[in-house]
Order: structure tokens, then C-alpha cells, then sequence
């Protein structure tokens, strides 16, 4: 199983930043990612500083589909587990992916698929297997941090699910369901 240290997730930011330099020169103004350079990211467990601008690069045409594989290794310590990251950088994926002019926006939607499939409530009766995969809320408390941020944009995600463009295969009806779980209207 590959999973995503610290020093993978750092390695990972710094070869994306030479690759894209301009990602990390630029703040873009993009209203989606106000106070996105508030949040003290390296204070976050095994999450680099240069979040921004991973979110910077997912609206540059050239970067976009390198940032989202990126901030996917930031955001995603491995197959079955969110990293403590991933309620901070929520409201920012959720906002962007309104956006039907963002380049990254399959990125964005994909990694918000898998923050509301992975973030579900584990270790309810007849859920122990999902329990012994996942972990218990307890194991990892960023799940339960998703839920709530998921449930405090409740209607952003609503609006994202009524999207047309979404409707034309970038969300298959099982992720729909998952998404509708996750802010709590399904």
C-alpha cells in the first residue's frame, strides 16, 4: 500500500513548484481560495506549507492536472485514510469545484468524492468491515472534522450536485450518493 510521509508529501510539493513555478509566485485572487494563506498548513501534521499553491496550480491551465495529483498526495495519507489536512483544505475544494471554469475541477471533484466515501461514520453496527479498513472516528479524527465541514456547506454541495456539467459522467450516481451522505441531505 503506498502510503504518504511527510518527506513523500514535501518531496512531492517541491518538484511540483520547479516543475510550475508560477504556481507559487502568484496568489491568484480566485474568491474560492480567500483565507486559504490564513491557515498555518505546516502546523498541521505531515502537511507542507506550500498548500496554496497546489490550489494555486489547479487554475493554471498548464498546471492544473499536476496540482490536483499533488495536493491528492497532500490530502490523501494512503488508500484508506485522509490526512489531517483534508478538513482545513475542504471548504477550498468545495468552492472551487462550484467553478465550472476551474481547469482542475475533475481533480477537485474526485478529491471530494473521496473525502465524503472515506469520511463516513465508521463502526456502526454492521459497518465493521468498512470499521476495520477505515478505522474507527476515534483512529482518525479528521473524518469526523470532514463530516462537520461537509454538513457546515451543506448547500454549496447541493448546488455542485445540481450542476449539469457534473451530470455528463464526471460523477457517477454511486459518488452522488456519497457526496448527498457526506452533507448530510442524503
Amino acid at each position: 500500500m503506498c502510503v504518504h510521509d511527510r518527506a513523500a508529501k514535501e518531496a512531492a510539493v517541491a518538484r511540483f513548484l520547479r516543475d510550475y513555478p508560477q504556481a507559487g509566485q502568484v496568489e491568484n485572487g480566485h474568491p474560492a481560495l480567500r483565507g486559504i494563506t490564513d491557515i498555518a498548513w505546516s502546523e498541521i501534521p505531515d502537511c507542507p506549507a506550500a498548500v496554496p499553491a497546489l490550489f494555486n496550480g489547479l487554475l493554471d491551465e498548464v498546471a492544473s492536472e499536476e496540482a490536483s495529483r499533488v495536493l491528492g498526495i497532500v490530502l490523501i495519507d494512503d488508500v484508506f485514510h485522509l490526512s489531517a489536512a483534508m478538513p482545513s483544505a475542504l471548504p477550498f475544494l468545495i468552492r472551487l469545484a462550484l467553478d465550472r471554469h476551474v481547469p482542475g475541477r475533475a481533480g477537485l471533484v474526485d478529491l471530494l468524492v473521496f473525502a465524503a466515501e472515506t469520511s463516513r461514520h465508521a463502526g456502526v453496527e454492521g459497518d465493521e468491515r468498512f470499521a476495520l479498513l477505515v478505522g474507527t472516528d476515534a483512529d482518525r479524527p479528521e473524518r469526523a472534522a470532514c463530516r462537520k465541514v461537509f454538513a457546515e456547506h451543506a448547500a454549496s454541495v447541493r448546488v455542485l450536485l445540481d450542476d449539469d456539467a457534473l451530470s455528463d459522467g464526471l460523477l457517477s450516481a454511486e459518488e452522488r450518493d456519497s457526496l448527498m451522505a457526506a452533507d448530510g441531505s442524503g
